[in-house]
């Protein structure tokens, strides 16, 4: 296979590639590459790139999308993140926005998507549940039909960014008597501000609060607020997953945060010259960037074959490995920083510099990896499956 790219392909990369070092502001870029998070410098970009029409391609185009090839979809995530930017919020743009596309009411269109679009609404998901995560069809959150209305009781976990968020769509149970688990659940948007809607932080292992608990407690939300058919939601939640688990290799990120530790590894005094000049870290860096260009020719090969629309199980590989070069690239880093990386919230008055206290963090951050979008088990699972036929 050919996976050289044709004159206009590299045209197009070139022209998404000025746009996106020159119309995103230069701090915000540098917070990202940084791995900083704010919700104004999320805002801010995504607005910039819908407003050029780059924030939601892979929507229909009559709701923003561009009619690209399997192939310029990749180069637009790929450049993206190779440029630092806050990547389009996946709530918005990969979840919830397609769904609503494709199964929603053409009034839930036209109320929710250019809002979604543009990040007047910031979206969170409701999906997993304190005793049904990765069994996610034995959720329990009840939504009970009263008039023009469901009331909605149960909880949610591991809401990410909840904290941040104007509504949440929901899978809620609204047949509890459904013979199958699978049946009997429903695809309903909420406000977050409703009455009876409870945030609660926790805390995480890099000492952050990215996740929230989310109660509901005689929650009313409007009938019309329902996508789809009732009961038919785990037909949309899987559509939604398979959106979801789209270019989840981050191959762009993982360059960017490689280069980062070989720039800092030659600032590092090692013997008579730097950490870069060791024989076993140079062997260790050049062994990750091969497996990272691997990935890539992997992804490109996996997304040249996806032209026809259908599913590939080679999604799953692509899942798996990227998880574990996430993994291995904030790994490296924080070796580089070594016991700078101890005091991971000192702030500026310590002697250990900002980004090396970052890299602990980040790295204990980057462990959910392998979990999100089907954890690795699952993908070995679909791999042995589909892919070898065991």
């Amino acid at each position: 296979m050919n996976l050289k790219m044709t004159d206009e392909e590299l045209a197009f990369r070139d022209e998404l590639r000025t746009f996106f070092t020159t119309q995103i502001p230069a701090e915000i870029r540098e917070r990202v590459a940084r791995g900083e998070f704010r919700r104004e410098d999320m805002v801010e970009a995504q607005r910039t790139l819908n407003a050029h029409g780059l924030a939601v391609p892979r929507w229909p185009v009559e709701w923003g999308g561009k009619d690209w090839t399997p192939l310029q979809h990749d180069i637009w995530q790929s450049e993206l993140q190779l440029a630092a930017i806050p990547e389009p919020l996946a709530f918005n743009t990969a979840m919830v926005g397609p769904v609503i596309a494709a199964f929603g009411s053409q009034e839930l269109k036209e109320r929710f998507l250019p809002a979604t679009a543009n990040l007047d609404i910031w979206w969170c998901q409701g999906f997993s549940e304190p005793d049904a995560g990765s069994d996610l069809a034995s959720l329990k959150t009840r939504a009970v039909r009263d008039g023009d209305s469901y009331v909605v009781n149960g909880q949610k976990i591991w809401t990410t960014l909840a904290q941040h968020a104007d509504w949440i769509f929901c899978l809620v149970r609204t047949d509890p008597n459904a013979p199958k688990k699978q049946a009997g659940i429903s695809f309903l948007l909420i406000d977050m501000k409703t009455p009876g809607v409870t945030v609660r932080p926790i805390k995480l292992i890099d000492g952050g609060y990215e996740v929230n608990e989310v109660f509901f407690e005689d929650v009313r939300v409007p009938a019309e607020n329902l996508v789809g058919e009732e009961n038919a939601g785990w037909s949309y939640a899987k559509f939604l997953l398979g959106n979801e688990r789209t270019g989840v290799t981050r191959v762009g990120a993982s360059k960017l945060r490689i280069a980062a530790a070989k720039a800092r590894a030659a600032e590092t005094k090692f013997g008579d010259g730097s950490l870069l000049d060791d024989p076993l870290f140079a062997a260790r860096v050049a062994e990750l960037e091969n497996e990272l260009l691997a990935l890539e020719l992997t992804q490109l090969r996996v997304v040249a074959g996806s032209a026809d629309g259908r599913p590939n199980p080679a999604s799953s590989l692509l899942k798996l490995r990227g998880s574990e070069l996430q993994q291995a690239a904030t790994e490296l880093l924080m070796d580089v920083a070594g016991p700078d990386s101890l005091p991971f919230d000192a702030g500026a008055d310590a002697m250990s510099p900002l980004w090396a206290q970052h890299s602990a963090p980040t790295y204990l951050n980057y462990r959910k990896v392998s979990i999100y979008s089907g954890s690795s088990e699952v993908q070995r699972t679909i791999i042995a499956s589909s892919i070898l036929g065991l």
